[in-house]
């Protein structure tokens, strides 16, 4: 293999003579300036990584969820669940669209989006009683059932299973943009998606929820993929930052769900 040192190269820097002749002052000048030393290589993502960083993250969400749960009072529950979810938009763009993810970075959005999840489910809590503890069971036979259809390859993500995640993902915050707009300056029950007494809310809950499954399968295959192809160490914290996205996606989703068939307040 050929060297990228110049005292090295050409077979002999010396001359091509069998060791003839004296080096240039050129060649002189590249053996000086030639590094006596390898650069320090990155260590490349492993799956550990992936889990410890992820744990992290989704410990610090969890950690702020219950200090909202516990310290927001009710009459304070709606404007800081605004701030938060105004921070949180506002974190998200930056990590997603800077593709700059980093532990201050990460560990932020989990901690601020875990105010907003933790007011969301004391709300819900207080209305149904026991829902919030069926929609973590529920989210985490979510997480183990995604993990197994990726482990044994039952749903391969291909180039165009990816892009109908994504677009299906828009489509459905397009229509929760929607409904919120009709809510505001029309019905209450805005176009009927989160109206417990209308059947397409159940279908909209049960496709929302799919959805985030896959979500979940988009994650695994960056991770597998990243871990293949050798990307650096820092790609893990942009695979924790996905992961509790698509795993609050869906717990928010099964909390609502969930709801429809609880019968109100103990």
């Amino acid at each position: 293999m050929e060297s990228r040192n110049p005292a090295f190269r050409g077979g002999n820097a010396f001359g091509q003579q069998g060791g003839q002749g004296a080096p240039s002052a050129h060649q002189l000048q590249d053996m000086y300036d030639a590094p006596s030393y390898a650069p320090p290589a990155t260590r490349p993502m492993t799956i550990d990584d992936v889990v410890v960083r992820g744990f992290l993250t989704l410990v610090t969400l969890v950690i702020t969820a219950a200090l909202a749960w516990a310290l927001v009072p009710a009459e304070l529950a709606v404007p800081v669940l605004v701030v938060t979810l105004v921070a949180e938009l506002g974190i998200w763009a930056f990590i997603t669209f800077g593709r700059k993810a980093n532990a201050p970075l990460v560990l932020a959005f989990a901690a601020v989006y875990g105010v907003a999840v933790g007011i969301i489910s004391n709300a819900y809590n207080d209305l149904y009683h026991g829902v919030v503890f069926q929609a973590i069971i529920g989210t985490a036979l979510a997480f183990g059932a995604m993990l197994a259809v990726h482990a044994l390859k039952i749903i391969r993500v291909t180039p165009k299973f990816a892009r109908f995640v994504m677009a299906a993902g828009l489509a459905l915050i397009g229509l929760m943009l929607v409904n919120l707009v009709v809510q505001i300056f029309g019905p209450d029950t805005g176009i009927g998606i989160r109206d417990p007494g209308n059947p397409l809310a159940y279908v909209f809950s049960v496709a929302a929820i799919l959805i985030g499954c896959f979500f979940l399968l988009l994650d695994f295959d960056a991770i597998e993929t990243g871990v293949k192809q050798g990307a650096p160490e820092k790609f893990a914290w942009f695979c924790a930052f996905g992961l509790v996205l698509s795993l609050v996606w869906i717990y928010l989703e099964m909390l609502r769900f969930m709801s429809y068939f609880s019968g109100g307040r103990d």
